[in-house]
């Protein structure tokens, strides 16, 4: 079946058209902070595509601009701080973003074991 008629289906037949409105990509950047936190109790739990929240930080003692990773309700880490302006402005801004596990992986670096993609909805309309 050629690959345009498949997805001509699934956007006809309801298998795209359900699915969430398209997102704009902000980050994807290692999680910082892994082992400091809940990380390596909960590793065993974690899945790619699981939603994460992100909390904003303005008190951090450490960073101004710190934005927290929780998994259900359980802190992960922090987007690293080379990495956090954007997004912590946003958030300030209230910017909706979602947040979710974009890889998973076992490394020796704890820097290397989970990614983390930020995006936005885009809008539609003017």
């Amino acid at each position: 079946m050629p690959r345009q008629w498949l997805l001509c289906s699934l956007l006809l037949f309801g298998g795209l058209a359900q699915a969430e409105a398209p997102r704009l990509i902000i980050q994807r950047v290692p999680l910082a902070g892994f082992t400091y936190h809940t990380g390596p109790a909960i590793w065993p739990l974690l899945h790619e595509g699981d939603t994460l929240t992100l909390i904003r930080e303005a008190n951090n003692p450490h960073d101004s601009l710190a934005v927290r990773v929780d998994w259900r309700d359980q802190k992960l880490g922090y987007l690293p701080r080379t990495d956090n302006g954007a997004v912590a402005r946003a958030l300030d801004r209230g910017t909706p973003l979602q947040a979710r596990i974009s890889r998973l992986r076992e490394h020796p670096d704890p820097r290397q074991r989970i990614e983390v993609e930020v995006s936005a909805r885009l809008r539609s309309g003017p």
